[in-house]
Order: structure tokens, then C-alpha cells, then sequence
């Protein structure tokens, strides 16, 4: 058997060791269900290595991760040949290696790739089990099991496990290693004399998904830019898992509130967006309600930690924000709306004492940022805030920074541990061994000093990655190695006296993280949405309806999830500024082409719309004449009054006009704020003026005089043509006698009557 000492890293294995590890090794009993089994045989020697893997060795599960005595260790995982010859006489084993005495041997370890011929150890004895042949581009499942008491593991530490495939192919007929997988096994079956006090942030944040508008209606239902957090909402999506798996862990809570907001919302009635512009009524009440029932309960008796709301990016508003005036100023607003949120929805009492830059990296102008609103506590990373005094051992998290704030550094490797692709299981176990191996190893450290370890991971893990945090975290729940502690704990905990407390320059932020940053641009566009609202709601009769929905879009455009998304970042900037515009549009002047001026004076109409739903008042409407000389108003060349309109009327208002000559004239109507700031677009229109002589006059005056000639003598000649009726009907007489018979001819003329 070749020596563990081989592996890199590792000590040489006392002789007490070699002694202990063949006679357990005999005894050594390998479990492979639906495979054949391989008797154990006498001590192998290593097998020939040919360099280069050429078959891939995944290890889809591994328990217990922590095994205590007693225990029996099985493996799980895949082999794929990616050679192009079929193994044949293949069989999966186990090596274990001697113990890593520090961080840095894991690091290394990890590190590790391919095959090292000649520094493998051999199998342990009775691990092996045969595989049938492989052929080229095929994978094969197999299972190894076998008491821990096997291992031959003395001392507590960590160990590095090696599974490995050997076997023949066509062309060599040789047995030799032609494949192997790495991890580690933490090994500490009793609890420690000392324990670390480890504190996990476990994050609930999102991307950013309400948007600045709202519905007409009384309740203001709010518009989400899409249905996506419903699908992080439902089983099995990334949120619902955060809460399912966080409600068993001793994690502190840190929230978004714009998220717990944005939940909320969806809880009653909401509308999405379109493509195409139109709103159409949400349908995931059911599902926001009932992740909101689990969260709460989930957190009842847990420490939260709240962000500022909507999670604003501190290094942006840091190096680039700083010089634009107004962004510093949301920060105290945003701290205050998040005790609010948390406190409505949740029901408990969150801290908000707490600030976290991206990825934990600061300078001195991001902690002064991050301590603006009043926060004592920065969340940072120990790759950012390096240590430089040489400490053989990791210090405390708490590093005191002087003004009364904390620098609660997070251990870099912990919280890095599961950011990749932990999709495949073999990925997910090798993270998970390695986080307890990383653990078990600062716990074992050379050090009396009592400790506070904080694990800040990815501020948006994937549901997968969420398992991965959890299946560690359970482990560790035992307690054998670290204590768990909530952060508010941990961060007053004892700083440690060698730790160093001096704050990362300017020069050392990392470059790629400012590239991420968002450009001065940004917050030079808020600025101005932010003047706009600012003159727009000064004529509102309530103007919380547009204050409350357009503020909180405005945290939301500083959020940290805009980095790596810059474009979306802008049309979600672009999307509230134009939404604002079009509110702003409700409000305006009606066109109008021209108007009349007959005569010397007259009154000229103006019409403003009002088409919100909420009255305006304060406006003032201003009328100007291009040319004074020629038109003026009130003997001068502009004249302004001062209106109210009702939600959804028109009002017209009326200015009197002197006209001086005849001829058009150029009049501008605008509206303003009653602070003297212009409100909307202008309108232009042409007064055209006609001038009225006195000629014109007479003659007006003589034809209304032979109208009222013509008048009188229609009214005379119909007069005299009723007197003469009335006069012919009193000469007819009054009773005719009966026996009186049919008139006879009679050449009287009209109007002439027979008298018999």
C-alpha cells in the first residue's frame, strides 16, 4: 500500500496507523447492490496509472457527510468511460488518505486534477467492487458501503477520500487507474472542547419586479414588469425553497423588504405588464398568500435582519452616485420603509442594523456609505478585508473600525463554497465535504481565543444551491464543532486583539466589480425623474397616490440585482421616467388653431383637461401676446389665472382681449406650478383681429332703418286690410227668415249682399 503522506498536503501516517488500518482492512466488507462483488484479496500495490483520466468518476451522494463511530460510510455515483475503448475487468475503490493539517492543504487538495502516477494510495483493502464492461460514451451507477471503524481515521481532523475506477482496456491489458474523484471526510465523532461560534446569513432577496405604475382604481392595483416571481413563489422554486429549508436551520434571516412588498402585492389583486404595453390581471394570489403564511412562520422565532428596501447597491452609490446630489439622501428613507415592511408583514421586529456591499468588499468611501443611515454593522469578506499580520489561524469576525462601526468580516472560503452549479449531485456533495472539511479545520486551529465565524453566502442562491447550504447546515447542527449563533451574536463578539482593523484603500476594490457598477448616468436620471415628480405632485390633491408608488421605484433603480444586467437596468429607469411623463400629459392645454377678434375687445376661451382620476388645484394658466401693441390683455401683454379642475373634467377659461389694429396675432397659452415652474407643453394659436370703421358702422345703421321702415309699413297695410273684413261682416243681416229660399243670381259684386 502506498502511503497517505502521498497526497497532497498530508503528514506521514504514524506506524501505529499502518498496523491498525491492515488488520480492519481485512475484515473490510464492500456493499454494491445489482453489481458483483470482489473478494478481498492481499495488499494491492498501487496499479499503473496512465497519466490523463480517461473515465469520470462522479459522487452523486455520500453518508453520513460526518460519520461518528459506529457509522457506515456509503458512496454513491456514476463512472462514464470518455475513453474510446471499452473498460473490461473495471472495479471502483476506495483510498483514503492521511489527515490535512490546515486550510490551506484543503485548498490544495481541492485544487487537484487528473491522476498522479505513483501518488495515489492503493484502495483500502475489501473496497473493491467489480463493474461490468464500459463501453465508450456509457455510464454505469454503483454503491460502495463500509463501516467508518474500517477507515482506519484516528485523530480528529480531516481526511481526503479518493474513489477511483481501475481496469484494462483493448489495447493495454494491464490493470491501471483510469479514473478517480476527490473529496474530503470531517472526522469528529465526539463533540470538541472548543467550539466556534458559526453564523449563517441565509438571504431572501430578488430582482426587482413591481414597477412605478399603478391602476386607476381607489386600491391603486399594482403593475408587475412580469409573472416571474411567481414561479420563484411556487413548490419547488428558488423562494419557496429558501423558506421550506431555512424554517429547520439555525440561520438569521436577512430580507429584502421590497420583496416581502412586492409578495404583499401579489397577495390581492395585480396586473403584468405585456410586451405590448396592455396590463392583464395576475392569477398567483393563492401562491404569494401561502408563501407569506410559510415565511412567517418560518421566521417566528428567529433573528431577521432587514436591508435597506429594494437592497440599494452601496459601492455604486459610493464611487458613483456620491457627486450626484439627492441619491445619498434615499438611503435613511429606505432604512426606515424597511423596519416598516418587515414589521407590517412579518409580524416581528427586524434589525436594521446591518449594511452589506455587494460580494463584502469595501473601501472607505463604500463604509461611509453603508454607515450613512445609520447602520454600526458592515457585512464584509475576508478576501476583501485581508489579513496582513501574519495570524496562523482565522480571527474572529468582529473587527472594530473605528466611529463606532464594526467591520463583521465572513469567513471567504465558507461563503464561496456553494456558488457554483449545484445542479449535479456530484457537484453538490463535493461542496457540501468540502464546507464541513473547511469548518472542521478552522475549528481545529491552534488557537484558545474564543471565535465568531460568519458564513455570508450568495445574495440569490439557487434552489439547488439552497440544498446544498442546507445539507451542510444539518450537519453542523450537531454541534460537535461549532456552536451556531445568530449574526446581531456574532457581530458582538470579542474582537480579537491581532485581527486587523484597517479598512481596505480605494486602489484594492476589485476591478470587476466596478465595472458592474452603475454609471453616474443613472443616478444623473434620477435626479431629474426625482426634480420632476417633485414640481408634478405640488398640484396633486393627493399626492401620496404618485409619491409612495414612484419613490419606491426610485430605491428600487439603485438595487444591487441591476449588476451584470445594465440594459435592463435602463429600460426599468426609461420605463419610470415615461410613466411619470404620461401621467404628467394627463393635465393639459386643449389645442386650438385660432381665434376671432371682431371689434376692439372680446373674450378668447382656453380649455384645460384634466384626465386623472384625482382632482388638481394650484395651476396657474398664462396667456402672452407675441406682439402687446397689437393685443394685449387687461391693458397689458400677458394676463394669467388660477384653476381647479375636478378628476377627469375640462375647464374653460376666459381671458378678455384688446385688440389695437386689425391683423393676427401670436398668443402663447402655458400652464404652471404655483411655485412659477413650467407645467406641460405650450400651445400656440393666431387671434386674428378685424377692425370695425365707421362707414361700416352707417351703413350696418342704415339698413337696419329700412328694416324697421319696411316693417312698419307691412304692419300698417295689414291693418287696413283687417279693418275692411271687420267693416263687410256688421252689414250682413244678423237673422234670416225661414221660409227664405236659395239666393238667386245676383250680379253684386263681392263683398255685397241682396236685401229681400
Amino acid at each position: 500500500m502506498a502511503e497517505a503522506a502521498d497526497f497532497q498536503g498530508e503528514t506521514p501516517a504514524p506506524a501505529r496507523r499502518w498496523l491498525r488500518r491492515a488488520v480492519v482492512m481485512l475484515a473490510g466488507t464492500p456493499v454494491l447492490a445489482g453489481l458483483i462483488y470482489v473478494p478481498a484479496g492481499p495488499a494491492q500495490a498501487a496499479p499503473r496509472s496512465g497519466g490523463s483520466a480517461t473515465v469520470d468518476v462522479s459522487l452523486d451522494s455520500l453518508a453520513p457527510t460526518a460519520p461518528v463511530k459506529g457509522d457506515t460510510l456509503t458512496i454513491s455515483g456514476t463512472v462514464t468511460n470518455q475513453g474510446k475503448e471499452t473498460i473490461t475487468n473495471a472495479h471502483v475503490g476506495l483510498r483514503v488518505g492521511g489527515q490535512l493539517t490546515d486550510r490551506t492543504s484543503i485548498d490544495e487538495a481541492a485544487d487537484r486534477t487528473g491522476i498522479r502516477p505513483g501518488a495515489e494510495p492503493s484502495e483500502v483493502e475489501g473496497s473493491a467492487v467489480k463493474l461490468p464492461a464500459l463501453p465508450s460514451k456509457v455510464s454505469q451507477q454503483f454503491t460502495l458501503k463500509i463501516p467508518v471503524a474500517k477507515l482506519g481515521l484516528d485523530e480528529d481532523g480531516v481526511y481526503q477520500l479518493g474513489v477511483s475506477l481501475s481496469g484494462e482496456t483493448e489495447s493495454r491489458s494491464d490493470e491501471r487507474l483510469l479514473g478517480i474523484q476527490r473529496t474530503f471526510l470531517p472526522w469528529q465523532p465526539e463533540g470538541a472542547g472548543k467550539r466556534a461560534q458559526l453564523s449563517y446569513v441565509w438571504p431572501l432577496i430578488s430582482t426587482t419586479h413591481l414597477t412605478a405604475q399603478t391602476g386607476s382604481d381607489e386600491l391603486q392595483t399594482p403593475v408587475f414588469e412580469n409573472d416571474d416571481l411567481a414561479a420563484e413563489l411556487e413548490p419547488g422554486g428558488r423562494l419557496e425553497q429558501l423558506v421550506s429549508l431555512g424554517k429547520d436551520l439555525p440561520v438569521t434571516w436577512v430580507i429584502d423588504p421590497d420583496l416581502l412588498a412586492g409578495v404583499a402585492a401579489m397577495a390581492n389583486a395585480y396586473s403584468v405588464r405585456q410586451p405590448d404595453g396592455r396590463t392583464v390581471p395576475g392569477k398567483s394570489q393563492a401562491v404569494a398568500k401561502r408563501w407569506l403564511a410559510a415565511l412567517e412562520k418560518a421566521v417566528a422565532d428567529k433573528k431577521v435582519v432587514a436591508l435597506p428596501f429594494a437592497d440599494p447597491d452601496l459601492a455604486s452609490l459610493a464611487h458613483r452616485g456620491k457627486n450626484v446630489s439627492g441619491s445619498l439622501g434615499q438611503l435613511r428613507p429606505a432604512t426606515d420603509k424597511a423596519r416598516q415592511v418587515v414589521e407590517t408583514i412579518l409580524h416581528v421586529q427586524p434589525s436594521t442594523d446591518f449594511s452589506w456591499p455587494v460580494e463584502g468588499a469595501v473601501d472607505p468611501a463604500i463604509v461611509n456609505v453603508a454607515t450613512s443611515a445609520g447602520a454600526h454593522n458592515v457585512l464584509a469578506r475576508s478576501d476583501s478585508f485581508q489579513e496582513n499580520g501574519g495570524l496562523p489561524y482565522t480571527p474572529s469576525a468582529p473587527r472594530p473600525i473605528g466611529a463606532g462601526t464594526t467591520a463583521v468580516v465572513a469567513d471567504a472560503r465558507l461563503s464561496k463554497a456553494f456558488q457554483g452549479d449545484m445542479v449535479r449531485a456530484g457537484s453538490s456533495t463535493l461542496a457540501v465535504q468540502e464546507f464541513l472539511a473547511q469548518s472542521l479545520a478552522l475549528n481545529l486551529q491552534d488557537t484558545d481565543a474564543p471565535r465568531s465565524v460568519v458564513v455570508a453566502p450568495q445574495r440569490m442562491p439557487t434552489a439547488s444551491q439552497a440544498q446544498s447550504m442546507a445539507a451542510a447546515l444539518h450537519t453542523l447542527q450537531t454541534g460537535r464543532w461549532v456552536q451556531p449563533v445568530d449574526l446581531e451574536t456574532a457581530a458582538k463578539g470579542k474582537p480579537d486583539p491581532g485581527a486587523t482593523t484597517v479598512v481596505p484603500g480605494a486602489g484594492l476594490y476589485p476591478g470587476w466589480l466596478r465595472k458592474q457598477e452603475l454609471p453616474q448616468s443613472a443616478f444623473e436620471q434620477m435626479r431629474t425623474t426625482q426634480s420632476t415628480l417633485d414640481h408634478f405632485k405640488v398640484i396633486l390633491s393627493h399626492p401620496d397616490r404618485v409619491e409612495i408608488p414612484f419613490g419606491n421605484a426610485f430605491n428600487r433603480e439603485m438595487s444591487t440585482s441591476w449588476r451584470g444586467r445594465p440594459k435592463e437596468a435602463q429600460a426599468y429607469r426609461d420605463g419610470t421616467q415615461g410613466y411619470l411623463t404620461e401621467l404628467m400629459d394627463q393635465v393639459q392645454l386643449i389645442p386650438k388653431s385660432k381665434a376671432h377678434l371682431s371689434g376692439r375687445s372680446a373674450t378668447i376661451p382656453v380649455t384645460v383637461q384634466n384626465g386623472l382620476v384625482q382632482d388638481v388645484h394650484g395651476l396657474v394658466l398664462r396667456l402672452t401676446s407675441a406682439n402687446p401693441t397689437r393685443l394685449m390683455f387687461d391693458d397689458e401683454g400677458q394676463d394669467e389665472r388660477q384653476i381647479d379642475i375636478q378628476g377627469g373634467h375640462s375647464q374653460s377659461v376666459k381671458f378678455t382681449a384688446n385688440a389695437t389694429a386689425s391683423g393676427p396675432v401670436e398668443v402663447t397659452a402655458q400652464l404652471y406650478t404655483k411655485d412659477g415652474v413650467r407645467y406641460g407643453q405650450a400651445r400656440k394659436f393666431t387671434v386674428e383681429a378685424t377692425e370695425i370703421t365707421s362707414t361700416v358702422l352707417l351703413v350696418i345703421a342704415g339698413g337696419v332703418l329700412l328694416l324697421v321702415l319696411a316693417g312698419v309699413k307691412m304692419y300698417a297695410s295689414r291693418k287696413r286690410v283687417a279693418a275692411r273684413a271687420a267693416a263687410g261682416q256688421s252689414e250682413q243681416p244678423s237673422d234670416p227668415s225661414p221660409d227664405t229660399g236659395p239666393e238667386s243670381d245676383s250680379s253684386s259684386g263681392p263683398g255685397e249682399t241682396v236685401d229681400r
